[in-house]
């Protein structure tokens, strides 16, 4: 059974001023380092960006 952690990326790649992906809200360094993290590294990012993401898309759905 495969235990990795799934990449929070969804294919929406745009870096704001502050080298932070717009699209699934990593940094430029967490998205370099992603394949080299260990799962414990990869979930605290998960943990960190999931609320912001979360955030954006209810903000997006009430725009439309």
């Amino acid at each position: 059974m495969d235990h990795s952690v799934r990449s929070p990326c969804i294919a929406n790649c745009k870096l704001d001023d502050e080298e932070i992906c717009q699209g699934c809200f990593r940094t430029l360094d967490e998205i370099i380092s992603w394949s080299t993290s260990s799962n414990v590294q990869k979930q605290a990012i998960v943990d960190r960006v999931s609320p912001l993401q979360i955030k954006h898309r209810a903000l997006k759905s009430n725009k439309h």
